[in-house]
């Protein structure tokens, strides 16, 4: 039973249990931060927080959320980005909150976790085999069969151990290609009352938990696709928080981009299978051999207009789809358990390869400035070797989608330790559909800003704040501009380059983690370091990204170079770790089909799309990057920057602005001489 607010604790004495049965320390911002969330979720204004590392961040909305999900009865979602944030919550914060709070308002509350049902063994489709996949390029290599084989063998044995079918449960891991043969999308499943194992379906148990749940944990993508489709996927809520949320943008649209290839409709033909008559099916399968003879002549990237040639075979594969789903007819509930598997297996890929072709052909229909959808064709790697094409569309922006979809639908709480770009939160709030308003903004006492709602009623009303954190950044940490070298080139890094970077390392003792924009960029550093000193260099992809973070903890003298993955997933406090290196300001690539796109819809509209779209992008990494140095109170050292665009561009101080503030030097021998110091 709900209890009213009156009978339960206060936000503060809650909050004040919670920190001490932690072993924790209560600190201003997370008591500030706390209060923030309380607020929003009473007033119903969306909410804005950045709060820096150890802040206690987690608590500070957790205490709220239950407090609420307690006194309402209503289950209130957390969403992360991340695997192991959301391992964090499930394994160690909400089992030690809900022990901790369980005497002070008269329960222990309740919490789950949910997933995609992709993300859940399916126990039909391991009795009944999986249909044709679509050609990824890997079957061919023998290898790569057999060691499908050997993965598919182990899900089996594991199938008999696990209790919740979770693919995150099972470690080594195994290869998407091996978990397809083991679960089915949501349009691939048969439900609960007509598939034969429903009642012990994983993906069935867990929503039946999070239903009963407190709080329930889930991930970006899974709160996209409860936005995006026309069904609930999460249970019933008022309230969402969204950690890590700099992620939100990248995720949701990930969750909407769609994609074609040959193999995607030769795999529907064979589906079909003796479903439908032979004259329809063989039309499916002209189509897949058109596209694939016009996939391999097309140039690769970013499509402005649509081939004559695309636009005909995109037409005849959206009309024999069409036919074959018509073909198949309305789902009987008279027919037996194989025949519905095999018409849902169906219907769900010939619906997927007709949506995507109505989409591509749909997207060029408006002038550029009003264009939704931005479509490229690519060809990705699989170990080392090429995926036949594959047509791609995504979405330009996914601001009105959050808008009406999240914003629209519930209280909103959005947190992280980047949120506030060039020292606003304006620039996220764009991307998320928030308006802004257009008048200086009120400072908040040693933070970044704090929006005021907007005066316009029919827009969402929100706020930010800026907790700040318990590091004091200027007195921790230098950030050294090297001004000197000269601008990066195109052709690799430059000797003057490896000359700087060979002395800040040396100066360090090893101790350095190398972030850099390209793999190619970080083994060139790796090889060129290793003959010139002796400490340990690691370089990402010599082995997998946890061992190697794992190693380099381990040795204070051993540096560990890599690229995107590591600028957020590092975190490695004390002295293994005092020197943060980036070798250049992470622009999206000029040929990135979508951060193009996006930078010329906006200057279409008259915007700067350089500044709005390429500026945002670095300094959100920038500012990702350079948080990896200070991970606990006692830590010290260096961020460097190697690209003098930092110092010397127009645009660097909006950069600089979105990093931390630590004291600032592009003085070479002033860094050198602190970290020696550091060192010794």
């Amino acid at each position: 039973m709900p209890r009213t607010a009156d009978t339960l604790p206060s936000l503060r004495e809650l909050l004040t249990t919670a920190v001490e049965a932690v072993g924790g320390t209560e600190r201003p911002g997370q008591v500030t931060m706390a209060e923030a969330v309380h607020k929003s979720i009473r007033t119903g204004e969306h909410l804005a927080v950045q709060a820096g590392t150890g802040t206690g961040k987690s608590l500070a909305y957790l205490v709220p959320a239950v407090r609420h999900a307690i006194e309402t009865g209503r289950t209130v979602v957390v969403s992360t980005a991340t695997i192991a944030l959301q391992r964090q919550l499930v394994d160690r914060d909400l089992p030690r909150l809900a022990k901790a709070l369980k005497a002070s308002i008269g329960r222990e509350p309740t919490f789950a976790i949910l997933k995609g049902r992709r993300n859940y063994l399916c126990l039909h489709r391991l009795d009944t085999g999986a249909p044709e996949e679509p050609d990824d390029g890997g079957l061919f290599d023998p290898f790569a069969v057999s060691a499908l084989g050997r993965h598919v063998k182990r899900l089996f044995e594991w199938s008999s151990e696990t209790e919740t079918g979770d693919r995150d449960e099972l470690v080594p891991g195994v290869t998407d290609q091996a978990w397809r043969q083991v679960s089915v999308s949501a349009k691939e499943c048969l439900g609960k009352d007509k598939c034969p194992f429903g009642t012990d379906c994983f993906a069935e148990l867990a929503r039946a938990e999070a239903g009963r749940a407190d709080l329930v944990v889930t991930n970006h993508a899974l709160l996209a696709i409860d936005a995006l489709q026309g069904y609930q996927v999460l249970p019933e809520h008022d309230v969402v928080i969204i950690d890590e949320a700099h992620e939100l943008v990248d995720r949701v649209t990930s969750v909407a981009t769609a994609e074609l290839t040959a193999g995607m409709v030769s795999a529907a033909v064979k589906r079909c299978g003796r479903q439908i008559a032979e004259d329809i099916v063989d039309r499916l399968e002209e189509a897949s051999e058109g596209i694939k003879e016009i996939f391999d002549d097309l140039p690769q990237g970013r499509l402005d207009d649509l081939p004559r040639a695309l636009q005909g075979v995109l037409t005849v594969t959206r009309d024999a789809a069409h036919s074959c789903i018509t073909a198949l007819g309305p789902d009987h509930s008279s027919q037996d358990v194989e025949s519905t598997t095999a018409r849902r297996q169906a219907i769900a890929l010939l619906e997927e390869i007709h949506d995507t072709s109505v989409r591509v052909l749909e997207a060029f229909d408006a002038d550029t400035a009003q264009r939704r959808d931005v479509v490229w064709l690519s060809s990705d790697m699989i170990g080392g070797n090429p995926r036949p094409p594959a047509l791609r569309v995504a979405p330009l922006g996914v601001a009105g989608l959050l808008r009406e979809r999240l914003f629209g639908e519930c209280t909103t709480i959005l947190t992280s330790a980047t949120l506030t770009l060039g020292g606003s939160f304006d620039a996220l709030a764009r991307q998320w559909g928030l308006p802004v308003e257009q008048r200086p903004t009120q400072k908040a006492e040693g933070t970044a800003t704090d929006i005021a709602p907007p005066a316009d009623n029919d827009a969402p009303h929100w706020s930010g704040i800026d907790v700040g954190s318990p590091f004091t950044h200027e007195k921790s940490g230098i950030l050294y501009v090297a001004r000197h070298l000269p601008p990066p080139g195109r052709d690799g890094l430059q000797p003057a380059f490896f000359d700087e970077l060979e002395g800040l390392v040396n100066a360090a003792g090893g101790r350095t983690l190398g972030l850099f924009s390209s793999m190619r960029a970080a083994r060139q550093a790796a090889d060129e370091l290793r003959e010139r000193l002796d400490f340990p260099i690691l370089c990402q992809g010599e082995d997998s990204t946890s061992l190697l973070v794992s190693k380099f903890a381990e040795d204070e003298a051993t540096c560990l170079f890599g690229t995107l993955s590591l600028w957020q997933g590092v975190d490695v406090p004390g002295s293994s770790l005092q020197l943060v290196v980036v070798d250049r300001i992470p622009f999206p690539r000029p040929d990135d089909p979508l951060a193009s796109a996006r930078q010329r819809a906006v200057e279409a509209r008259g915007g700067n799309g350089f500044l709005t779209v390429a500026a945002t992008h670095a300094a959100l990494l920038l500012a990702q990057g350079a948080g990896r140095l200070l991970r606990s109170n006692d830590d010290k050292g260096v961020v460097a920057i190697l690209d003098s665009r930092l110092a010397t561009a127009r645009y660097g101080g909006f950069l600089r602005a979105s990093l931390p503030p630590f004291w600032t030097t592009y003085d070479q021998s002033v860094v050198r001489g602190a970290l020696a110091r550091l060192n010794s």
